[in-house]
């Protein structure tokens, strides 16, 4: 992706189910279920690179005993800097005690059997390192002690905030972070209470209620009534104090989780290659989290997938298959593929079928994947040509002619070179947008000027920031007659509200060509008719609330916005004409059947909130402020 966008967390969640005496023997070192956290983590790095955090919880340890464990960094290299600071840890002690087993487990920081990691992108509240998971919610009772780390948003933060506020709480901060976590905790007291006062009845000493709440503890059943009133995408990860852990999913999927298990350890991590990688198993030994369930490891190992909410229709975030996710994952790899193929007929009609006069290329890097499957499709294309240009030479075939129409390839280059360096070092100052210009290097030579065409891909096209004052000049350069700017996703005119951070309507250059199109067609009245439309709808019940907001594009066709937002990207100072060309829906969901999440192209919010950000987020626009809708 050319522009930056800061999006979904990664979790790791590790539990050896043998003694470390066990790992000790068999690996060499008790700290084998640490190595595999650290991989897990550095293998998702993708997924969050402004804080990440470890925690960990010692099992059946003696009071006195400290069990529990945690280390957060918004250091610049975050996950570098927790695995150095636990190392720093043990720089304190012997070898001999180091590898004495019983030893480390009495007295070593994350000498443990249960682990939680987390990486962390910031879309709601700021990166002091508060904000950075996991975080906690203490008790002196093992089992009232919540330790969380999560990949999700919830749109109704302010509802599930006063819910608390009027059981009698008061949240320490406003944050989706604290409210979710505060709202677990308390519905975990409440089971702890219940177990506490049955067995209390029946004549049972507090030091025995302890051992029964910590054996009997219904973790399902916190899950349950805690998350009736979440509305958002999820897929959080928590640990109790006593050793139990779960992993829990929004009912519509819409945040990933997966998890592996054997005989010696379980595994859940946000993506799938990821386990594949760490663990060196078949795709066939990772399960995904089902929508709406719960995996929830007792203390004692067992393993349990346990239905929370009643599973909706799949919304999966598509931009998880298209961009978010690792590439290395054997669907994703061919969804991309798709992706890039099924665009190969409007490319080809956008430089008129012309092979011998077209450069193709991508920005890379993500979108690679996606042009492997454009030159697939263009190669495919010249194969049925050759075929046919073979069969007409008829009696006046040689091999001179048949080499010659053999040769004929699509002209493939690298093109743009993206300086990662640069990128880091990019501030909001006055002299942003001439750094901006000098993001992306490129090859010369390989373009014939004022003849070519360059065609370039993109995995997506959202503020189109970086495309007009970067990568188009750049590629201007080069002399090209035109340049074809092609995005393997559909134009993203909505806000998401589910874990990216997308969230201010005006961002997206897809919606700003929409309002332009308006005042071209006489049209800009809608906008204020929208806008009241809009105040009406949020006082609305949730669950009636529509997108008034997709009434801006009733008019206008695909082909009519990528109009509007190739004249929008193109300066006086470009020579080269410009061509915008977009995945379409139903080319998306061709290529990505099973992850039907879409709302951010076509407002369709598998949710009451998302319905009610996305009218709230034209609200803002409209009154010029520039804040989240939710």
């Amino acid at each position: 992706m050319s522009e930056q966008i800061k999006h979904e967390c990664g979790i790791a969640l590790i539990r050896l189910k043998k003694p470390l005496e066990y790992y000790q023997k068999k690996y060499g070192t008790w700290r084998y279920g640490l190595h595999k956290l650290h991989l897990l983590m550095e293998k998702q790095h993708n997924r969050g690179q402004d804080g990440a955090g470890i925690a960990s919880v010692k099992l059946n340890v003696k009071p006195g005993t400290k069990y529990f464990d945690r280390i957060r960094s918004n250091d610049s290299s975050p996950i570098k800097d927790v695995f150095s600071q636990v190392e720093q840890t043990y720089s304190g002690f012997s070898k001999e005690n180091m590898n004495n087993v019983d030893w480390a487990r009495k007295n070593i920081p994350f000498a443990s059997e249960l682990y939680l990691g987390h990486l962390r992108y910031g879309t709601f509240g700021n990166n002091d390192i508060s904000y950075v998971h996991p975080v906690v919610r203490a008790n002196n009772w093992k089992s009232r002690n919540l330790v969380l780390a999560g990949n999700f948003n919830m749109t109704n933060v302010d509802e599930i905030f006063q819910n608390l506020v009027d059981l009698g709480q008061h949240p320490k901060d406003y944050s989706d972070t604290v409210t979710v976590l505060e709202n677990i905790g308390h519905f975990l007291d409440i089971e702890n209470q219940r177990t506490f006062d049955y067995h209390k009845a029946a004549g049972k000493t507090n030091s025995e209620i302890s051992e029964f709440i910590e054996k009997e503890l219904d973790l399902a059943h916190v899950l349950e009534t805690s998350s009736k009133r979440w509305d958002g995408g999820y897929a959080i990860a928590g640990m109790v104090g006593h050793g139990d852990s779960f992993v829990v999913r929004d009912p519509w999927g819409i945040r990933p989780a997966f998890y592996y298990q054997d005989d010696e350890i379980v595994v859940v991590a946000s993506e799938r290659p990821v386990i594949q990688t760490v663990m060196n198993v078949p795709i066939e030994s990772v399960e995904e989290i089902n929508p709406g369930s719960a995996i929830i490891i007792k203390q004692d190992g067992s393993l349990k997938e346990e239905v929370i909410r009643e599973p909706k229709e799949r919304k999966s975030c598509s931009f998880e298959r298209i961009y978010f996710s690792r590439g290395s994952d054997a669907s994703i790899y061919k969804e991309r593929k798709k992706l890039g193929e099924l665009l190969t007929e409007k490319v080809l009609k956008a430089v008129d079928y012309d092979f011998d006069n077209t450069v193709f290329s991508f920005i890379p890097n993500t979108a690679e994947t996606a042009f492997y499957g454009l030159i697939k499709g263009a190669e495919d294309y010249l194969k049925k040509k050759k075929i046919k240009q073979i069969i007409d030479l008829g009696s006046d075939s040689t091999p001179e002619k048949i080499e010659e129409i053999i040769n004929h390839r699509a002209r493939v280059e690298k093109i743009a070179i993206k300086d990662a360096k640069l990128r880091t070092f990019i501030t909001e100052d006055n002299s942003r947008d001439d750094l901006v210009g000098h993001v992306y290097d490129t090859t010369y030579g390989v373009v014939k000027d004022g003849i070519d065409n360059l065609v370039i891909l993109d995995d997506s096209i959202v503020r189109g920031t970086t495309l007009k004052k970067s990568i188009i000049r750049i590629l201007d350069r080069l002399g090209p007659k035109k340049i074809v700017v092609v995005s393997s996703a559909p134009q993203i005119r909505y806000p998401d509200c589910y874990g990216i951070d997308m969230a201010k309507m005006g961002d997206f250059i897809a919606f700003r060509a929409g309002v332009e199109l308006l005042k071209d067609h006489g049209k800009e009245g809608l906008l204020d008719e929208i806008y009241e439309a809009c105040k009406l709808e949020i006082l609305k019940p949730r669950e009636e609330i529509t997108n008034q907001v997709k009434r801006i594009f009733e008019d206008f066709t695909i082909e009519q916005i990528s109009k509007k937002i190739s004249q929008m990207l193109k300066t006086d100072e470009i020579n080269a004409e410009i061509e915008i060309i977009y995945q379409s829906i139903e080319g998306l969901h061709e290529a990505v059947p099973n992850d039907k999440g879409d709302w951010y192209f076509t407002g369709n919010y598998p949710t009451c909130g998302g319905m009610k950000v996305v009218n709230n987020a034209f609200i803002n626009y409209m009154e010029g402020k520039n804040e989240r809708a939710y």
